[in-house]
C-alpha cells in the first residue's frame, strides 16, 4: 500500500503555502500524482436585502472576489510545483469546499488540507478538515497554520483506543508507519476487555504493526483530571513527534460538525501535522 494519488486543498488563505509544501514533498516521496483543487463557493444573496434592490452590483462583487481567490490559489499551486518533476493536475470546481473535497477525495489516497482558522468565521461550523474527514471515507492530513518544521513521518505517534476509528486510522497511515524511524503507540487510560484492548493494552496492535515491519514501542499513560487531547499533545512534544495519527470521533450532518473532546483539542491546538480517519 502506498499513496499514489494525493489531493490538496488550494484555497486563497495566507497559510496555503504550508499545506502545499507538505503535499508536494509527499508527492515526491511516494512517487504520487498530485491534484490541486480549488472550490468556488456559490453566490449567496444577503437575507436582509429588500425586494427591488438591484442584484447586479452584488453579483459583480461576488465574481471579482471568487476570481481573485481562484487566481491566488492557482498562483500558490504553480509556485509550489515549479521546478519539481511531479505529475500534477489543477482542478477548479463550483461548490462549497467541504462538499467538493469530500467527493474528490474518494478518488485519492490522501487528502491534504490546512488547519481551520479559529479566528475567522466559516460557513462550515466546526471547520473544514473535520467536516471532510467525517464524510469522505479517506485519510485527511491536516497541516498546522504554523506549518511543518520538517517533513512528517520520521517519528510518528499513533493514538490507539482499540476502537473502529483508531483501527481505520492505523491502516490508512501504514505508508507512513512502515517508513518511520520510530512509531510510538500511545494508549491513554486503557480499559482491558476481551472486545477491545485485550489483557495487555497496546500489545495486540504492536504485534500487528511489527508484522508489517514497523519499528514500534508502546507507551501507556493516564489522563487523570487532564484532557486526553492535551496528554497526546504533551507526549508528542516530549518525543519530538512530527506526525500524529488518530481516529476522529463525531458526526457531520446538515453542514454541522459535532466532535469528540479529544478530536476538538488536537485540531484546535495542533503543532505538528495530524493524519485523521473516521
Amino acid at each position: 500500500m502506498s499513496y499514489k494519488t494525493i489531493l490538496v486543498h488550494c484555497d486563497a488563505s495566507k497559510t496555503v503555502d504550508h499545506q502545499m509544501a507538505v503535499a508536494t514533498e509527499l508527492t515526491e516521496r511516494f512517487g504520487a500524482h498530485l491534484i490541486g483543487l480549488h472550490a468556488r463557493p456559490p453566490f449567496e444573496s444577503p437575507n436582509y436585502i429588500d425586494i427591488g434592490v438591484p442584484m447586479g452590483p452584488l453579483l459583480d462583487a461576488y465574481e471579482q472576489s471568487v476570481n481573485a481567490e481562484q487566481a491566488a490559489a492557482a498562483a500558490a499551486f504553480d509556485k509550489s510545483v515549479k521546478g519539481k518533476h511531479l505529475a500534477t493536475e489543477w482542478r477548479v470546481v463550483d461548490g462549497y469546499p467541504d462538499d467538493e473535497l469530500t467527493v474528490n477525495a474518494r478518488y485519492a489516497d490522501l487528502l491534504v488540507v490546512g488547519q481551520s482558522d479559529r479566528k475567522n468565521t466559516s460557513p462550515i461550523p466546526g471547520g473544514l478538515p473535520e467536516a471532510v474527514a467525517l464524510s469522505t471515507g479517506r485519510p485527511v492530513l491536516v497541516v498546522p497554520q504554523i506549518g511543518a518544521d520538517k517533513p512528517p513521518g520520521s517519528v510518528v505517534m499513533l493514538c490507539w483506543s482499540a476502537s473502529r476509528e483508531s483501527a481505520r486510522a492505523a491502516v490508512d497511515a501504514l505508508p507512513f508507519l512502515k517508513a518511520a524511524r520510530e512509531v510510538i503507540v500511545l494508549v491513554v487510560d486503557p480499559q482491558t476487555s476481551a472486545n477491545g484492548h485485550g489483557p495487555e493494552p497496546g500489545a495486540d496492535v504492536a504485534t500487528w504493526l511489527a508484522r508489517h515491519g514497523v519499528k514500534v514501542t508502546v507507551q501507556r499513560d493516564v489522563a487523570a483530571d487532564a484532557d486526553v487531547g492535551n496528554v497526546i499533545l504533551s507526549r508528542a512534544a516530549d518525543h519530538d513527534v512530527d506526525l500524529i495519527v488518530m481516529g476522529i470521533y463525531g458526526h457531520s450532518r446538515l453542514r454541522e460538525v459535532v466532535l469528540g473532546g479529544v478530536s476538538r483539542t488536537l485540531l484546535s491546538s495542533m503543532t505538528v501535522p495530524v493524519l485523521m480517519s473516521h
